[in-house]
């Protein structure tokens, strides 16, 4: 944390070198959660610049109580959300290459995986906006109920609940739909 402090502090006094290891400390949280969102590896690759620029134009504006990833995952949700309403985005089914989800050697486990995470993608595309995010906040991005809480302004008894909703229909849809049950275990 105190690395980043000064980092940021090196940014606002003009080094753009600092905000080089910024991008290269997150870009690849930030891209899965972008693409997890839009669900479009081009569309997800655009935004992350995007949202770069902003996080670089209103870096001052952050204000050092929260944690940085935080505050940087606020102003990329806040991007897409906006991005969604202007051009009445709808997210699109495209499936993610191989690549972006796995990257082992041993050919069973790289099926089993690659399913798995095909039919959890899916699990989580059904999910209404809101637990979606919440979803991908905690699991993907690992944030912590108060940390999803500060993020999306509702009560940390709200992101538990909407999480336990969410997780029980993805139960419920695995249940039902021949998917891998374990997948939603936890």
């Amino acid at each position: 944390m105190k690395e980043e402090l000064e980092l940021i502090e090196s940014v606002l006094a003009g080094n753009k070198q600092a905000y080089a290891h910024i991008i290269n400390q997150y870009k690849n949280q930030l891209y899965a959660l972008v693409l997890r969102m839009t669900k479009n590896p081009q569309t997800a690759q655009d935004f992350v610049q995007e949202i770069f620029i902003k996080v670089y134009q209103q870096l001052g504006k952050y204000d050092k109580k929260g944690s940085f990833s935080s505050w940087l995952y606020r102003v990329a949700i806040n991007y897409c959300m906006d991005e969604f309403r202007k051009k009445s985005y709808q997210m699109k089914q495209v499936e993610i290459e191989d690549e972006q989800v796995i990257n082992h050697n041993n050919p069973e486990i790289v099926f089993f995986k690659k399913e798995k995470s095909r039919q959890l993608e899916k699990l989580i595309a059904m999910l209404p906006e809101d637990e979606r995010l919440i979803i991908l906040l905690r699991f993907v991005n690992e944030l912590s109920y108060q940390e999803i809480s500060d993020l999306l302004t509702i009560s940390i008894s709200d992101v538990r609940n909407k999480l336990h909703r969410a997780k029980k229909k993805m139960r419920m849809t695995v249940k039902q739909g021949g998917y891998f049950y374990e997948l939603c275990e936890g």
